[in-house]
């Protein structure tokens, strides 16, 4: 099974942990817009794509022998102190190496990939960095009044309401999609969306033109994986069927086949069930939330579920 996962952060890590449990042809397709940390540090300074949600997937995806665990860890190892290495990755120092010889993201990232023994294949969604904005309500003393926030970090955690994002790369040029992630996704037999901060990644993978049109037109089974709480900043306050409703208001033309969801997490089943409805997908309600780390999916719970949907067994629907 071709089993393409979108995403950034932990959230893209949790569905790339569920996927290699079904099977060794997975790829990671990642957002490049993160400006913050050590990834918006070296892109400021060498004009390079960020490396963190890179390096994070190529983590998730390592060998699991002794060589790959030893590799993932030192590839997620921080300097400490107070000097100029503070706080970088020893992966995102490596893979900008790697970009200002080889400069060539898509070979840094399969060489990457070769080091750490990773089963599958880890790509940017584009080969650029590209920036983020967004509008949001709910900052000024009307709440209707709408401001333009500028970069990822500022919309992950803006106190007011997100309504709409909105991509770029090199000031206003529209994104452009890497080539191979766009057929990753046409060739793929199944494509995971989320869960992750939804509004800086997930839904970039939309609004990148040539992506957008492979996920809508791709032939293969297309899951939604919501959140497990509401993110601070991004979607406080969201209902696990808003979610859906700006995921359409994004994509209007995507549809679902199925809508994955942790049952404790659904206040009201029926409300999701009809969003998703509107989406073509059906809803299964499972247990897959990790009872040790709150707002963490568990990856063993997460791939029997995706298994589930994939067979479309009647009897795991409820």
């Amino acid at each position: 099974m071709r089993a393409v996962a979108l995403g950034g952060g932990h959230g893209l890590q949790a569905s790339l942990a569920a996927l290699r449990r079904l099977t060794d042809d997975v790829t990671a397709v990642v957002t490049v817009a993160d400006d913050g940390g050590s990834s918006g540090r070296l892109r400021r300074e060498l004009g390079l794509l960020p490396p963190g949600d890179l390096r994070k997937a190529l983590a998730a995806l390592s060998d699991s022998d002794a060589d790959g665990r030893l590799w993932a860890t030192v590839f997620e190892h921080r300097f400490g102190g107070s000097g100029a290495l503070a706080g970088h990755a020893v992966g995102n120092l490596l893979m900008a190496g790697l970009l200002e010889v080889l400069g060539d993201p898509v070979e840094v990232l399969d060489r990457a990939c070769r080091l750490l023994g990773v089963r599958g294949r880890v790509l940017p969604m584009s080969t650029v960095p590209l920036d983020m904005a967004a509008d949001v309500v709910g900052l000024d003393s009307d709440p209707e009044a709408v401001r333009t926030i500028r970069g990822q970090v500022a919309i992950a955690s803006t106190p007011g309401r997100v309504k709409q994002v909105r991509l770029h790369a090199n000031g206003t040029e529209p994104p452009a999609a890497c080539a191979e992630a766009v057929r990753a996704v046409e060739e793929a037999d199944l494509v995971l969306l989320g869960p992750g901060s939804w509004f800086t990644s997930v839904l970039p993978h939309l609004l990148v033109p040539e992506l957008h049109e492979a996920l809508v037109g791709t032939s293969a089974q297309r899951v939604v994986v919501l959140n497990l709480i509401p993110q601070p900043g991004e979607t406080a306050g969201f209902s696990p069927e808003q979610h859906l409703d700006v995921l359409s208001q994004h994509a209007p033309r995507l549809r679902v086949d199925a809508v994955l969801a942790d049952a404790d997490s659904v206040p009201t089943p029926d409300r999701l069930r009809a969003a998703a409805a509107g989406m073509g997908a059906r809803t299964l309600l499972d247990t897959i939330a990790d009872p040790g780390v709150a707002g963490r999916h568990d990856p063993q719970a997460l791939a029997a579920s995706l298994q589930a949907a994939l067979e479309r067994r009647t009897d795991q629907w409820r």
